[in-house]
């Protein structure tokens, strides 16, 4: 018996190890003769003969798919045709897999049967797929970074117009565009009109030469180019650039927006809803009622709204320079490994606050992902010395702690540990003379009252030089603290990649800008220690960037 099970467990190892992967990639040429990727296309896997349900795979965001299978002779067949430019594709191949061997399958438009609508199904062609909507516009829709909030927007002119609304841009005159996980360009407001929530933005036409301008479904003639109980799309663009389709019905309509149940993430604010043609019907936008969180509001931003708006746009280019070509710094594509962070730590001398740098009006903190992994997981935390901290001061190491900690609106950017240096700067409190000198009678009289703090000032922006070059930041944010039913403080986050702060630098310096007196920088050098320290907290980082020896 034990033989037997030995013998049973050797044949199906080798079967294991003799199994290969199938690569299959689909394609079609649009009208224009251009090769696309069909993205979100499902597909049937059966064996022959047959042994078992058939497998079933979707195409990723390329029209790519990659699936596991023994050696034999398999059917590959469409689940559902894919319908797209009046022309319906379905594709049912056979193909052998060797043993041991990968195996290629591209589908295309030379391989489909191909047929009209109404020739292949006898009724009228259903628009709206996943995969035709995603063709068409998948490229059409961006990621946009501004200070307190990340959201999209979606081109509307060749000439480099983007819609979005105005509630995610707010008083912000420029923001980022990102239009794939390695290309981020800089964006211009152009038009921003926070009674119809709609902004238009700017960015080089060449940054996006491959995205074609989204259809507008204006009303016509009075008559709504939308209706209730109709049909929605919406195409969600994360940075991890698998878009997505979502759909729903419109549920309500009102004078100005429409309200609909199409389910959204919080970082959605600004996507078009599409009806079932591929034409932009609305606009998501956050909630008016809580700002800061970021809620998708249920009501949407007809898209009638966003006229007058780019009309304003086109007037303010014709006399306005063009924007930056120049591509901005983004985040690396590779994570800092939870193992590496968490042997980081435990190498790590000392508490895992921030690293203080003084200044005169502001708590300026230091932040890398080993501070924000050990204080997630406290059991990593070691209590030793710390370099680069001032020790004995318990208020000192509470402000150092509370730095790694309440990131508010960017707590989601911060909860990856994204593998970037992190430079915070808080307004610093101070108590002012007349109130001081009223706490301290009243106290004479046995009285006491806590201390009444106001801001010295608040930030706007600062600069990090590496010797004498400056560092562009990828992204300067800045975190929102509520401390009133509609009232903020906001401190500086700014992000720079891992190499901004080294060594090599020989000297780094930070020059800080207050909102009392723009114009005038307070520059303060960041302590050799603390340089080190950071390039040494990344030391894991680079160390799995190397191929193994």
């Amino acid at each position: 018996m034990g033989r037997l099970v030995l013998l049973l467990a050797l044949v199906a190892a080798a079967s294991v190890q003799q199994a290969g992967v199938l690569h299959i990639k689909v394609t079609i040429v649009d009208a224009e003769g251009h090769v696309r990727p069909v993205p979100r296309h499902a597909l049937l896997i059966s064996d022959n003969p047959v042994s078992a349900a058939p497998q079933r795979v979707v195409t990723s965001i390329d029209g790519t798919a990659d699936v596991r299978l023994r050696p034999g002779n398999y059917t590959v067949e469409s689940d559902e045709p894919l319908i797209f430019q009046g022309k319906v594709y379905e594709w049912t191949l056979s193909l052998d897999v060797a043993p041991g061997r990968d195996a290629v399958l591209e589908l295309t438009a030379a391989n489909a049967e191909v047929g009209t609508p109404i020739a292949m199904t006898g009724a009228a062609a259903p628009a709206g797929s996943a995969s035709a909507l995603l063709i068409d516009w998948q490229d059409s829709v961006v990621t946009i970074w501004t200070p307190t909030r990340l959201g999209s927007g979606f081109v509307v002119d060749a000439r480099g117009l983007i819609v979005t609304n105005q509630r995610l841009v707010g008083k912000a005159a420029g923001v980022e565009v990102q239009l794939a996980p390695s290309k981020k360009v800089a964006a211009r407001v152009l038009a921003s009109d926070a009674d119809r929530d709609v902004a238009v933005l700017w960015i080089d036409p060449t940054a996006i030469a491959a995205a074609r301008p989204m259809k507008l479904a204006y009303a016509r003639d009075g008559q709504a180019a939308v209706n209730e109980k109709d049909k929605l799309f919406a195409i969600e663009a994360p940075l991890d650039d698998r878009k997505t389709l979502a759909s729903g019905i419109v549920s309500k309509l009102n004078a100005r927006t429409l309200e609909t149940n199409v389910a959204l993430d919080d970082t959605s604010s600004g996507v078009p809803l599409l009806n079932a043609d591929g034409e932009v019907v609305a606009i998501t936008t956050l909630s008016d009622d809580d700002r800061a969180i970021h809620d998708i509001a249920p009501a949407a931003v007809r898209i009638d709204e966003a006229r007058s708006v780019i009309a304003a746009a086109e007037k303010a280019m014709t006399n306005a320079a063009p924007p930056s070509a120049t591509p901005l710094p983004v985040e690396s594509e590779r994570p800092f490994d939870d193992e590496a962070l968490r042997e980081a730590v435990k190498r790590r001398a000392g508490n895992l606050g921030a690293y203080a740098i003084d200044a005169e009006d502001f708590d300026v903190s230091v932040i890398t992902p080993v501070m924000l992994y050990g204080t997630r997981h406290r059991e990593d935390r070691v209590a030793s010395r710390d370099r680069g901290r001032p020790e004995g001061n318990p208020e000192a190491m509470l402000k150092a702690m509370r730095a790694v900690q309440e990131f508010a609106n960017w707590d989601d950017y911060v909860f990856d540990y994204p593998p970037v240096v992190m430079i915070r700067v808080t307004p610093k409190q101070v108590e002012g003379f007349w109130t001081s000198l009223a706490r301290g009678a009243a106290q004479t009289q046995g009285v006491s009252i806590p201390s009444i703090k106001h801001l010295k000032t608040g930030f706007s922006s600062l600069r990090l030089f590496c010797g004498d070059a400056e560092v562009t930041p990828i992204h300067p944010f800045r975190i929102e603290q509520r401390v009133g039913a509609r009232e903020f403080v906001y401190e500086g986050l700014y992000v720079f990649a891992p190499d901004a702060m080294t060594p090599q630098c020989k000297t780094v310096k930070l020059t800080l800008y207050s909102e009392k007196d723009p114009s005038k920088g307070d520059p303060r050098v960041v302590d050799a220690k603390v340089v080190q320290q950071v390039w040494d907290d990344f030391a894991p980082y680079r160390a799995s960037a190397q191929p193994p020896k």
